[in-house]
C-alpha cells in the first residue's frame, strides 16, 4: 500500500512510467506494508533507483564478469588495487563514476562473488540515479568487499516478506558440502513477480535458484536450500 503526504495513492493516476516503473509501483502497492512517501518526487526517486537497480542487474549479468571466492577475485588495476583479502580499493586520483562503470563495460577483467556484486549493483543504480558530481564527492574512498559500503550508501537489512522489485534477497543453503562453501546461499535482486538476478547463476526463478544450491550440498542431505524472509534495499538518498 502507498501513500502519499498521509493519503492513499491511487496507482492509476500515475501516467507515462515506463513497463519496468510500473511493475515497480505495483509490487510497492500489493504489499501488506504501508509505504509513507512526503511528496510524489520522493516516490518518483525511489521508482528510479529501482528501476536502475534492475537495469544494472542485466547489465552485470552482460558484462562479462565472472563468479569467483575472494580468494580468486581479480579487477582492472587500472582503477582498483586487489587487496590481499580479495577486495578492491580505489585508485587515488581516479574517479569513483568511472570506476563503477568500468565493472559494466570491462566485465571480462573482474572476477568477485554474489555478496559484493549486489553492493556494485546498488553503487551503479545510484551512480545512474543521481548527478556524477554529487556520486564522485559521495564516495571518494570506494571498497568492494562482501557487504562493506560506503555509508552513504543507505542500505537497509530488516526482516520481512514485503518484497518488492529492486530489493536485494538471500536463499540461504543450510547444508552445503564444505568444498562447496562459495554456495552455502546466493544474493539475489528481485527483477519480477519469480524472476531474480544472482551473480554466478544470471537470471531466472526462485524454483532453479534453490535447485542450483541443492546440488551442492553434502552427500545425501535432505535440507533443502530455502529463501530466508528477509530483504536488502536502498533507502532514498534525497
Amino acid at each position: 500500500m502507498i501513500e502519499i503526504a498521509g493519503k492513499p495513492l491511487d496507482i492509476t493516476s500515475l501516467t507515462g512510467l515506463s513497463e519496468v516503473e510500473a511493475a515497480i509501483l505495483n509490487s510497492l502497492a500489493n504489499t501488506d506494508v504501508l509505504y509513507n512517501y512526503p511528496s510524489q518526487r520522493e516516490l518518483s526517486f525511489e521508482l528510479a533507483l529501482r528501476t536502475n537497480t534492475v537495469h544494472a542487474s542485466i547489465s552485470l549479468l552482460r558484462s562479462g564478469a565472472r563468479f569467483e571466492s575472494f580468494k580468486q577475485s581479480y579487477c582492472n588495476p587500472r582503477f582498483w588495487i586487489r587487496m590481499p583479502n580479495g577486495a578492491f580499493q580505489l585508485r587515488r586520483g581516479v574517479s569513483p563514476a568511472e570506476a563503477i562503470n568500468d565493472i559494466f563495460y570491462n566485465g571480462q577483467l573482474y572476477g568477485f562473488e554474489c555478496a559484493t556484486a549486489i553492493i556494485i549493483l546498488f553503487y551503479k543504480a545510484v551512480l545512474e540515479s543521481i548527478d556524477r558530481a554529487s556520486f564522485n564527492r559521495l564516495f571518494q574512498n570506494l571498497y568492494l568487499y562482501s557487504w562493506e559500503h560506503d555509508e552513504d550508501l543507505n542500505l537497509e537489512t530488516r526482516q520481512g516478506t514485503d518484497f518488492v522489485i529492486g530489493d536485494c534477497l538471500y536463499f540461504i543453503n543450510p547444508d552445503v558440502a564444505p568444498e562447496n562453501s562459495v554456495w552455502r546461499g546466493e544474493n539475489v535482486i528481485k527483477l519480477n513477480e519469480d524472476l531474480y538476478y544472482g551473480h554466478g547463476i544470471a537470471i531466472t526463478s526462485s524454483e532453479q535458484i534453490i535447485n542450483h544450491l541443492n546440488q551442492q550440498r553434502r552427500p545425501g542431505s535432505q535440507t533443502s536450500a530455502y529463501m530466508l524472509n528477509q530483504v536488502t534495499r536502498l533507502t532514498s538518498l534525497m
